[in-house]
């Protein structure tokens, strides 16, 4: 295992982030009706799962297996938002997406924080990858946010 090289808190920060986006991207994918949103966010899972699995070598064994539930809270409010819109009127696939947005700008948003602090060389390599798959999901919901919109 490599050292820690970074705030054991920051790096447990980005993984809530990314946990609450792959909690908030399987919810809306059993929701949503179009196969073509499924599959989408089922890549965009897939992309926030390995990027949680490259960073939990940065963590120690403990810090590690506290972090596997942890979710990021400001994800959990906005799922919550979606789920009462939902209950309001009648949702539709654009509402999921539009949400999925936010959450893609708070994952790039809490990668950069983390930029910003001086990182060791190795670490900051390994986030600065996972933030340009981040931002390709990113780009990917925006564009069909504004298309559907």
């Amino acid at each position: 295992m490599n050292s820690v090289p970074v705030s054991d808190n920051q790096v447990a920060e980005i993984i809530k982030v990314l946990n609450g986006g792959i909690t908030f991207y399987q919810d809306s994918k059993r929701k949503v009706s179009s196969e073509h949103l499924q599959a989408m966010f089922n890549r965009m899972i897939e992309e926030k799962e390995l990027a949680v699995i490259a960073l939990r070598k940065y963590m120690t064994v403990t810090q590690q297996a506290d972090t596997v539930q942890y979710t990021d809270w400001t994800i959990g409010i906005r799922k919550l938002y979606t789920e009462l819109m939902e209950s309001v009127k009648s949702a539709n696939d654009c509402l999921y997406v539009k949400q999925l947005e936010q959450v893609e700008n708070k994952v790039l948003d809490v990668i950069d924080t983390a930029l910003d602090d001086n990182q060791p060389q190795t670490f900051a390599c390994e986030l600065r990858r996972i933030r340009t798959r981040m931002q390709q999901c990113h780009d990917e919901i925006r564009s069909l946010h504004k298309v559907s919109a």
